[in-house]
């Protein structure tokens, strides 16, 4: 598996797509062994497609990219503005407002980082926030959605690792709306020191304006409240929630806001299609490499060095934690849920870590590395959609960083937190 590894990083650090590293890395494998047959790989990379549950992913991207075509944004926009407006910061508090709620119906915190780069990035510097400030706010405001149901990463991790799908998008609403309290405090000292909007007298909006906001946007706010009640209590399944997602998402567009007609429809479907080849790719390749970690016995030898260091289960944990922050610093979010759920999954079991309260935590951890160089996908999206550079951005990430890292260790070790409402309703 050392060689496997090997070869894996030098196709990454050649900018070989992740989904042919991993498939290229795998086949070196059997080659090397005269006793796995060569045609396991292609069955692995069939059958790593074949579940029930992974039909959610395809599902709910489509229904993300079809409510952004729906006129939905703009009005969660007009409500988060409402809501945060008056507040010094006001638009940096929007954006984090907005990515609070949108992560319940993009699923995707690259997708919501763009979104908002485009829409709110030169809002905010035309305000006179600093490029770094605005796309770092913009960034890091992205990674709420990835535990705000319905996220795509628990949607894997539990497909991955058997876990309930449901319990997993319960456990997250909480530690979604404390990341939105913590990044809005630290957006907050920020710009009252830098005297962001002092100047500017904005008008709190009265709570008749704020409820025709509300109003305006009840359909797609009710979104991810159905989705989670619908499964709690059996109506659907994760996956079915998602053909449910893509109906809901068609009605509301053509037949509610009346504003998806059937050139954005065709877009959306077409954005769908390349979004969902990339993410399958890469899941049919990592099934090879799944079948060779099971089969190298890599999960408990793992275990029994990891156990070696320490039996400490709260040091192990850690242990586990800060290896995952330097594997998402070089690794995409989707890969490392694919690829080292089924080796740390059965370890944290072991030292009596609930599967769920890991996988919000290893959600965040791992899409925390796309904000972060040296190859953090959503940190180049934002930099290069506004027009700001990598330097900039990194030097004023710094009190968002301390401020998600201060989040993640408190749900490390107050794990009431996290399971308080899969507990409460499953």
């Amino acid at each position: 598996m050392l060689l496997v590894a090997v070869i894996f990083f030098v196709l990454l650090f050649l900018n070989m797509p992740v989904a042919f590293a991993i498939g290229i890395a795998s086949l070196f494998f059997f080659i090397l062994d005269p006793n796995l047959p060569v045609q396991i790989t292609a069955q692995r990379m069939v059958a790593g497609t074949q579940s029930f549950p992974l039909l959610a992913v395809p599902f709910f991207i489509l229904a993300g990219n079809l409510m952004n075509s729906s006129g939905i944004t703009k009005r969660l926009m007009r409500f988060a503005n409402a809501l945060t407006g008056h507040l010094i910061g006001s638009l940096a508090h929007v954006s984090i407002v907005l990515s609070t709620i949108m992560g319940g119906i993009s699923g995707s915190a690259n997708a919501d980082a763009a979104m908002q780069s485009r829409i709110l990035g030169p809002q905010m510097i035309a305000k006179g926030y600093s490029g770094g400030y605005s796309v770092g706010v913009i960034a890091f405001s992205s990674l709420i959605t990835a535990t705000i149901p319905p996220s795509i990463g628990l949607i894997l991790y539990g497909f991955v690792g058997e876990v309930s799908i449901g319990r997993l998008f319960l456990a997250g609403i909480i530690p979604g709306i404390l990341m939105m309290a913590f990044l809005m405090i630290v957006a907050y000292i920020i710009a009252k020191r830098r005297g962001y909007d002092q100047d500017i007298e904005t008008k709190r909006m009265s709570f008749k304006e704020v409820l025709m906001t509300f109003k305006d946007s009840i359909w797609a706010l009710l979104f991810p409240v159905i989705l989670v009640v619908g499964i709690r209590f059996g109506i659907f399944t994760a996956s079915e929630a998602g053909a449910f997602a893509v109906v809901y998402a068609l009605v509301i567009g053509f037949l509610v806001y009346k504003e998806l007609n059937w050139k954005t429809f065709k877009e959306s479907i077409s954005q769908s299609v390349t979004d969902n080849a990339t993410i399958l790719l890469i899941i049919s390749a990592s099934s090879i490499l799944g079948f060779l970690i099971t089969y190298d016995r890599l999960p408990q030898t793992a275990a029994e060095f990891l156990l070696g260091i320490t039996s400490n289960p709260s040091l192990l944990l850690i242990l586990i934690l800060i290896f995952l922050v330097f594997a998402g610093m070089f690794i995409e979010s989707t890969v490392l849920v694919l690829l080292l759920t089924p080796i740390f999954l059965p370890i944290v079991t072991q030292i009596g870590v609930d599967p769920v309260h890991f996988g919000i935590l290893m959600m965040t951890i791992v899409t925390f590395g796309g904000m972060t160089p040296p190859v953090g996908v959503t940190m180049y999206t934002v930099c290069s959609l506004t027009n700001v550079s990598v330097e900039e951005y990194v030097k004023e990430s710094l009190p968002f960083i301390l401020g998600i890292m201060a989040l993640i260790a408190l749900l490390t070790f107050v794990p009431g937190i996290v399971m308080f409402l899969p507990d409460l309703f499953m």
